[in-house]
Formats: C-alpha cells, structure tokens, sequence
C-alpha cells in the first residue's frame, strides 16, 4: 500500500494527462523501445501455458504479477473453481473513468514433433526463404537492424502474449514521457481461455463490483488480411459438441462381419452428411432463423476491403460455401463446424476392421441472435429424426439388443456472441485512437469469426466492448508453427501507446 501512494504521489507531480505524441514521434518511440520488447518477450514465451496443465501457469502467472506491479498496478488473484484470474488495477489522479483490458495468457496445447524448431516454447527468429520455407537465424539479429518482416515462432507468439508484452512496453514509453491516461485502468487476465474460460462467467458475477468499468478492450485477434489497423466490434460465440456413433462393443474382423455389423464410420459420416448440403448450408429446420442483415450491416461489411480471391489462393481452395454472398457475411450467421473425427486405425496403424465406435467433434460457432440451448435441442433433434436413440454415456447390453441406432450425446455451451454499435463513443474514442497513431483510418469490422470469452462482461457489467488486434493474419494461430511478424509486434506497441494516450 506504501509503494502504491507513492507511485501516485510521484505520478500527480510529473505526469499530465495532455496528449502530446504526433503518429511520426509514435513511430519512433515504439522503435527505440524495440529491444525492450525482444528481452520480455523471449522470456514470456519460454513459459509453457497450456491450461490443461495448471501447474504450468503459475510460473506465467508470477511473471504477469511481477511486470505489472513494476508499472505501479496493484494486483490480485480472483479465485475460480480451477484457476484464479489475475486482475490488475493502476489509478490515476483526478480519472473520473475505468477501461478494462482483457488479455489471455493461456495457449493452445502442442505437439512439438510438428514444430519445426528445437521446440514451441523455445522462442526461434526466422526469415522467410521461399514461400512457406523460413530459416531459423541468431536472436542476437534483432539487436543490430531488424527486418519487419522477420518472424518469431513460439506458442502463444500471436494468441496472445505478444499484445500482452506490447501494452506494457507502451506503458513504459508514455511513463518515460511523462504522459498519463486519462482514465483509470484495469486488465483481467484469463488463465483458461482456450479451455473455452468455463470458469469465467460465475467469477464476473461475483466479482462485478471489482470489475466495474466504462469500457471494455480486447487485446486479441488477428487484423484484417490486409495487415492495417483493425476495429473488430463482435465476436461469435461457440458451443462445442461431441457425438459418439456407438458400433460393436468391439472392433470386429471386416472379412467375417463385413456386410453383416453395421459400420459406425459409415453411420457417422451420413449423419453429419444429413446436416449440410452441397453447398455447405445447414440444412436442419430453423437453424438461420432469425438472423437478419440490414442494409446498414451490409455498408459496413462492403466497406471491409476483403480481396476474397486472393483469400481463396491463400489458404488454398475454388469455392467457397453459400451459406452468404461474401466472406464478411458468411460469419453473421451460426456455422456448425466439423473439427476432428476419430474411427478406427488409419495409416502404418490401419487394419482390417469394423470400429467398435466412431467419434465427431463438432463446433457451432453462435452469432447474437442466437439461443444456444436452442441451437443444441435443434441438432439433437434432426439427430433423433434420423432414427437415432440418443443418450449421453455409453449403452449397455439391454439398449444395444433394443436400439438400431445409437448415439452418445455430449455438448457444452461455451459462452454467447456478442456485438457493439459501430456508432457509439467507445467507437469514436477507438478511431481517434487509430488516427493518430496511423494517419489512416482504420478497417471496421462488424464481428469477427471466432469466439472471446467477453459476453459475460458486456452482459453482466453492462460496458461496450471493441476487440483491438494487432497481429499479423497469418500467424498460424491455434496451430503448430504459429508466429508473430516483427514489425506487427512493434505496431502493436505502437497501437497500445496510442490508446494510451487518447482522451477519454
């Protein structure tokens, strides 16, 4: 408490609220703390955060505590039925207003046989060669005169430790300026994300009165494909569901019981067929229903400077689905996506049997206007129509001698969608933000595809939300390899200062 007073006596003598960096003096100071950044970074990735393996974020969660109380926060552990959440408050004298930053600071799990470096916590420099073909080069590299478009290849390098890092270099810089935010700030800090943060909604409610803010900011997510500053007013929300075509009790001989036991891949894969069309719409009744796109919506997609050709070359195939006309309006509506299956034995493995089961994992990617409750009784209903006997554990002897069909049935409802007025103040305080640290203005994006734990907070705190990302678009995210362009980790710098540094 101490240290705390002081910090702030020592702020309302030396700081003023005024903003006095140019997008040119912006710029510049994001690159001369350039080195700053490198030396934390490197030391952030090489700490394993998979959430399914809580003894690995602590080490994280002492590294978040510890380079936020050295920018003067107060910090404190939000205890949840796993693990806590770290919420970390900085006051300012005379601030009349609260934003609240969320960040993630767990990763994907890995399988380090599929990354090509000593290993995904071992943060590697790279520069590209050929198309897809990067070479690993000394980190030493980046303290001489780095290259933009250079790459550095970790867990966690893009989603999201990198914006992480970034916010608080850009706290540094407006300190060594003497410049400080016009508004108080709090970042909450989630150690369960790509778990799909199931522990985050009961703790907003119970500690609503310590999350209380104005405005909410998401430091996540990808810019648009164009790489230029980004405003992302949405995301969609997610319910995952696994269902669990059930065969012989176990695998049997193909030659013996070839055309005689049913084949529950087989079974599996008409059912999921049964769910879609040719053209990739979901063909279960009512599932659009709805969603509606009003001309507005469309100005503001049209707006996004999507070259959907070049999209197509890039992650390579013809044709899209048609679900809608173009890409910005394909994600306004509910997917059901189709993420792994599993069935048998396949390659060096492969034998010659029929699976005893056969396994689908599927997503439904949710958009505002949707329930997920009912999106769930709509699945399980089209299953039930297609003659299956559904239930939510494996079948014993009786149901397997009663039932011709039967499915194991599991879901979890995720978190809901949620989506803010393009036209509200915290849009325009964003905006300004942008200009001045770009001189352009920035793509505004509707919604997003994917999914941020963020609806609890819009819904339970009553505050209007906008994602702010700042890495590069192909950054392999959720992926073996992912990486962070260098010259995206200093604009994501460059963007925190200027946010910063913004009037409320």
């Amino acid at each position: 408490m101490i240290n705390k007073i002081i910090f702030i006596t020592i702020l309302s003598l030396q700081f003023t609220f005024s903003q006095t960096l140019n997008m040119n003096e912006i710029n510049t100071l994001s690159r001369e703390k350039a080195q700053d950044v490198f030396k934390e970074y490197r030391e952030f990735l090489s700490l394993p955060n998979d959430a399914n393996k809580p003894d690995e974020l602590e080490p994280n969660m002492l590294w978040c505590e510890k380079a936020f109380k050295k920018r003067g926060f107060t910090t404190e552990r939000l205890k949840t039925k796993r693990l806590p959440l770290i919420l970390a408050e900085r006051e300012h004298p005379g601030a009349k207003k609260t934003v609240l930053f969320y960040i993630q600071i767990d990763g994907q799990p890995v399988d380090p046989s599929k990354w090509l470096q000593k290993g995904p916590f071992v943060p590697t420099l790279k520069k590209q060669i050929k198309k897809d073909d990067w070479e690993a080069i000394p980190w030493e590299s980046l303290y001489d005169n780095y290259d933009d478009d250079w790459r550095i290849f970790a867990r966690s390098a893009s989603d999201a430790k990198g914006p992480i890092n970034t916010f608080l270099i850009a706290l540094d810089i407006i300190a060594d300026k003497g410049i400080l935010p016009n508004y108080n700030i709090k970042v909450i800090m989630d150690m369960e994300e790509e778990m799909g943060s199931p522990n985050l909604p009961p703790a907003v409610k119970r500690y609503k009165n310590k999350l209380k803010a104005d405005r909410l900011v998401i430091l996540d997510g990808p810019r648009h494909p164009s790489n230029k500053p980004t405003l992302t007013f949405g995301a969609r929300g997610i319910v995952t569901i696994q269902l669990k075509v059930q065969g012989p009790k176990f695998p049997q001989h193909s030659g013996h019981y070839g055309n005689y036991v049913p084949n529950p891949a087989v079974r599996l894969s008409q059912l999921i067929a049964s769910m879609k069309d040719d053209n990739g719409k979901v063909t279960i009744p009512g599932y659009y229903d709805g969603v509606t796109i009003s001309e507005e919506a469309r100005s503001i997609m049209s707006a996004v400077p999507d070259d959907e050709d070049k999209i197509r070359r890039s992650i390579g195939f013809s044709k899209p689905d048609q679900v809608a006309n173009t890409y910005q309006e394909s994600i306004q509506y509910p997917s059901l996506n189709v993420r792994g299956m599993k069935s048998g034995w396949v390659e060096k493995e492969v034998r010659t049997i029929i699976p005893s089961f056969a396994l689908a994992e599927i997503d439904v990617r949710l958009v505002k206007e949707t329930d997920p409750k009912r999106m769930v009784k709509l699945i399980k209903n089209h299953i039930k129509s297609e003659g299956y006997y559904i239930i939510d554990r494996n079948p014993t002897d009786s149901e397997r001698a009663k039932h011709n069909k039967i499915i194991t049935f599991n879901h979890r409802i995720g978190y809901l969608a949620f989506r803010t007025p393009v036209n509200s103040e915290i849009a325009d305080w964003l905006r300004a933000a942008l200009i001045n640290g770009f001189g352009e203005e920035p793509i505004i994006k509707r919604t997003s595809g994917g999914s941020v734990p963020i609806s609890p907070f819009v819904n339970t705190l009553n505050v209007p939300a906008v994602t702010v990302p700042t890495v590069n678009p192909d950054n392999n995210q959720h992926s073996p390899n992912e990486n962070l362009r260098v010259g995206n980790l200093i604009e994501s710098v460059r963007t925190h200062v200027a946010l910063l540094i913004q009037p409320y």
